[in-house]
């Protein structure tokens, strides 16, 4: 067990938001990890982006799913009731494309979660397309707001795209972020050699980004705040190294895509190998 956020969690693998939906499937999987991060919820429900969505790396892949959810009122009358039936914590990802979006959705989920994971990597449509996580300023004022209208854990998922993540962290820390989660994709992209176009250009995930993450990770951990490492983890020694930088807790992402029971052979890894519980 580990106790983050005035929280005791059963063990410190978690379920990295985009990958695993919202746990209703593989509910073995779901009621023994430490915790699952939903999919992205917005305002409003969105169908995603259309295909190809997903293009395979020699190392990882490439999404570009588009943040495809039911909107927080669905989420909310339909999904929310059957998630709390697990026997694991739930912390709701947040999405907006503008900075009030993101205080309107934590006000509707209210109380009922136990915590929430501020996606600061969307694209910020007031602002030309930059994501709000690229900008100390914005990303303090979408803290600022979400910590005025909850009592509950917030978390900031941090980008590492064209940006210092640990200025983009102190800067939410300072206005009330409980925690960080780090990192999200890096941009990248694929090309169709016959059509000479892109095929794809989204989010790269997977072993590739194993070791930047890890910096990453390493380089916040003095911001006196919980960390949870992500980004290529796919074994109980990856999971290990990410402790080592300095995370508190881990989650697993693209690893779940092509095993949906991967983080239980993490979680029995940790401990038998690495003595982690």
């Amino acid at each position: 067990m580990i106790r983050l956020f005035d929280i005791t969690f059963k063990n410190r693998v978690f379920i990295a938001s985009g990958v695993f939906g919202f746990g209703l499937k593989y509910k073995k999987v779901t009621n023994k990890v430490g915790a699952i991060f939903t999919k992205g919820i917005t305002l409003e429900p969105r169908k995603g982006n259309p295909p190809p969505r997903i293009f395979e790396t020699a190392s990882g892949l490439i999404n570009w799913v588009g943040l495809e959810n039911p909107g927080v009122e669905m989420f909310c009358k339909d999904i929310l009731p059957k998630m709390r039936k697990f026997d694991t914590k739930i912390f709701v990802n947040v999405a907006g494309f503008e900075i009030a979006h993101y205080e309107q959705i934590v006000k509707r989920i209210g109380s009922n979660v136990d915590g929430f994971e501020l996606n600061i990597s969307c694209p910020n449509v007031k602002q030309g397309g930059a994501a709000f996580g690229q900008n100390a300023k914005i990303a303090a004022s979408v803290v600022g707001l979400v910590r005025a209208v909850t009592d509950k854990p917030v978390i900031v998922k941090l980008t590492p795209n064209f940006c210092d993540p640990l200025k983009i962290a102190e800067a939410c820390v300072a206005k009330g972020a409980d925690g960080i989660s780090l990192i999200n994709t890096l941009y990248g992209m694929a090309y169709d050699t016959q059509t000479k176009k892109p095929l794809i250009i989204g989010g790269l995930s997977g072993p590739a980004i194993k070791p930047f993450a890890l910096y990453c990770v390493n380089r916040l951990k003095d911001i006196g705040v919980p960390i949870i490492g992500m980004g290529g983890i796919t074994t109980g020694r990856d999971a290990y190294e990410f402790i080592l930088a300095g995370a508190s807790a881990v989650a697993i992402g693209s690893a779940i895509l092509r095993d949906p029971y991967a983080p239980l052979q993490i979680i029995k890894e940790l401990k038998e190998d690495w003595k982690v519980g």
